[in-house]
């Protein structure tokens, strides 16, 4: 069935300079030789994307006037690893390149495999005004998976290493005066090759069965220029809570004392409803009188603006808090010191024809607008990060996000060995996430580990410490040690996954034990909140115009119904078996698994190219806004027994 939405039908009312008539945004068309790659299947957004794709200023909690998107048409070579020795300076690439999709996928035109080393390569002219002005060039990157090497007119510019993350290279000093400038990208990444062991999530070189996928390399997220004044404004952290208390830091890139002025506006006005003034460097608390607060029901945000010296950004925040606390002997995650039931799916990210990446903005909120429209109030964002416009879409809806790691390769050797080299990597990307993401009012609570993927299996359990270090880098979120099992007492959640009968905060099917490793600590532990982090799994078989396998062996789920209608009975028992655990014991939150088919995963409200929705909506609406009652009904009846 297709769904018609009468809902949120764009970004509501912050500021963005993806218009202004400051803006500057030519593209990168070098050569006319690109077209869309060979894909199993299409989205209605395939053949849409064009050569100037994600043209929106990428970075909506820190924006500035002058900027110049750089997504478009490059030049491509497929390499080897000695071939960094002798960058490939002055040449013209053999392939077209659409950039920011994966080299995997078929929007970037290349539909590679193994593309374990490249070369990209395009060219920018820097406005004259910016020159005028004496001011800095940063050239921005989203994401790069895995390592990235920046090469600006024949210098080596920068290193980034971690294929999540955002990065900024100063690129002044290399530009030219006059003319073009050549900008090469080389880049590795070796996913899970040959025993090595990064966070790849569910990115597999290898792994054929249904939970692991088509990997992503390379550059998957905008790429950009912005002048800035020499001393500038580098990282914001900010966050506001319900009694209209805001915490900042300004960061500046020479690590300066300098004072800085911070604005706060009133909703939907350039007027100031709050002026205070900080110093660079140093955390900063102010407070503004009876903001509206943000829920999923309200999801109010203001804009805010900080002028630093000649710089000025615009930000955004909403005010909320995020807590836990017992409610009639029950342990409960608090939103504004009141019990919010935070019930969604397991969201993996991933789509046919760009595989990391949607093919606009308009896609990848499609997604959010469907489960957001059946009354969802949460996604689980499973061992992936998004670009930054994900979460503000999920920040101007109204969507909890509960925030995962990207996991290690599960294996190595054996079942759950890890090589230790890998985990002060992995605790230094999980640093990176945490501080990318900190200042998003709707991120709700971080996943470190999911199930036992990459994580020790003998003292000392590792989760402990990194439980400690995401709490002394965000003490405003919840956190989730260990969603699945292995788990050891870490951190604020008991997270059970079980697909066809969900356990969630009842003791009826395993009892907890931390001291026992020798298999799933399922069980439920009265200390922590009771999360059913994972259920449903229910999946059908697709018609082939529909699924990514053109066999019916390649398409299984947890468990496949006959068809649809069978498919929604099923789901509505589990609902309301999740709800009888909600009203009987002690169940605050669960996930659905999942938002979409992946490939060969057929278990989705939608199929992978999100043209057929199997919820029957008014079941689920229903469905789901029953949870919030019983949760609500069971809050209010434990509270006056």
């Amino acid at each position: 069935m297709r769904l018609s939405l009468g809902i949120v039908t764009g970004f509501l009312g912050l500021k963005s300079f993806a218009a202004s008539e400051n803006t500057v945004k030519p593209r990168q068309i070098n050569g006319t030789d690109y077209k869309v790659g060979f894909t199993p299947l299409k989205t209605n957004w395939t053949d849409t994307v064009g050569t100037s794709p994600w043209p929106e200023y990428p970075r909506p909690r820190m924006q500035r006037p002058k900027w110049k998107n750089l997504n478009g048409v490059w030049r491509y070579r497929n390499t080897t690893d000695s071939s960094l020795e002798s960058p490939p300076f002055g040449q013209a690439l053999e392939k077209p390149v659409l950039v920011p999709f994966c080299l995997e996928s078929a929007l970037s035109g290349v539909t590679g495999k193994n593309r374990i080393w490249s070369w990209y390569q395009t060219s920018f002219d820097v406005p004259s005004s910016w020159k005028a002005s004496g001011n800095s060039v940063l050239l921005n990157f989203g994401a790069v998976d895995y390592e990235a090497t920046i090469f600006v007119n024949g210098h080596k510019a920068g290193f980034h290493r971690g294929g999540y993350f955002e990065f900024s290279v100063d690129v002044t000093s290399y530009l030219k005066a006059n003319g073009a400038n050549e900008l090469l990208v080389y880049t590795f990444d070796p996913t899970d090759m040959d025993k090595v062991q990064i966070p790849i999530g569910k990115q597999s070189l290898w792994r054929s069965d249904m939970i692991w996928y088509t990997p992503c390399s390379g550059i998957w997220q905008t790429v950009w220029l912005e002048s800035t004044p020499t001393e500038h404004i580098a990282k914001i952290d900010l966050v506001a809570d319900m009694h209209g208390q805001v915490n900042v830091t300004v960061h500046s890139n020479s690590n300066s004392n300098i004072a800085y002025e911070i604005t706060v506006h009133e909703l939907n006005s350039d007027d100031a409803k709050k002026i205070a003034n900080g110093i660079t460097g140093t955390p900063f608390i102010f407070t503004v009188d009876s903001p509206q607060l943000w829920t999923p029901d309200t999801p109010t945000l203001y804009n805010i603006s900080i002028r630093y010296g000649s710089d000025i950004v615009q930000s955004y925040t909403g005010f909320r808090t995020v807590s836990r606390g017992v409610i009639g002997n029950v342990q409960r995650p608090l939103l504004n010191g009141e019990f919010v039931f935070p019930f969604g799916t397991l969201d993996q990210g991933y789509w046919p024809d760009g595989i990391y990446t949607a093919p606009s903005v308009e896609a990848m909120s499609y997604d959010l607008k469907v489960l957001k429209n059946v009354g969802y109030n949460m996604v689980r964002k499973h061992v992936k990060v998004e670009p930054a416009l994900y979460y503000r879409a999920c920040d101007e809806m109204g969507i909890l996000v509960i925030q995962d790691m990207p996991s290690l390769r599960p294996q190595v050797d054996g079942v759950g060995q890890l090589d230790p080299a890998a985990q002060p990597e992995f605790n230094r990307q999980l640093a990176l996430l945490v501080e990318q993401l900190k200042s998003y009012p709707s991120i709700f609570a971080w996943t470190i580990y999911n199930e036992e993927w990459g994580q020790a299996t003998s003292p000392p359990w590792p989760e402990f410490g990194l439980s400690d270090m995401v709490r002394s880098l965000d003490p405003t979120r919840l956190i989730n040690a260990v969603s699945g099992w292995w788990d050891h007492g870490a951190a604020d959640f008991m997270d059970n996954h079980h697909y066809t009968t969900p356990q969630c905060g009842t003791p009826l099917w395993y009892n907890y034990d931390p001291a026992d490793t020798s298999g799933h600590n399922a069980g439920y532990d009265p200390s922590r909140i009771g999360l059913q982090g994972e259920f449903g799994g229910i999946g059908t078989k697709v018609d082939f115009n529909h699924s990514w396998y053109k066999t019916l062996d390649g398409q299984s789920a947890y468990k496949l119904a006959d068809d649809i209608l069978h498919w929604n009975y099923l789901a509505g028992n589990l609902l309301t078996q999740l709800r009888e655990q909600v009203e009987e014991f002690a169940c605050s939150g669960g996930v659905w698994t999942q938002t979409t088919d992946v490939e060969g995963e057929v278990n989705g409200m939608m199929t992978y190219d999100r043209s057929i929705i199997r919820m029957n909506t008014t079941m689920f609406k229903d469905e789901i806004q029953a949870l919030y009652a019983a949760a609500a009904k069971r809050a209010n009846k434990t509270e006056t027994e």
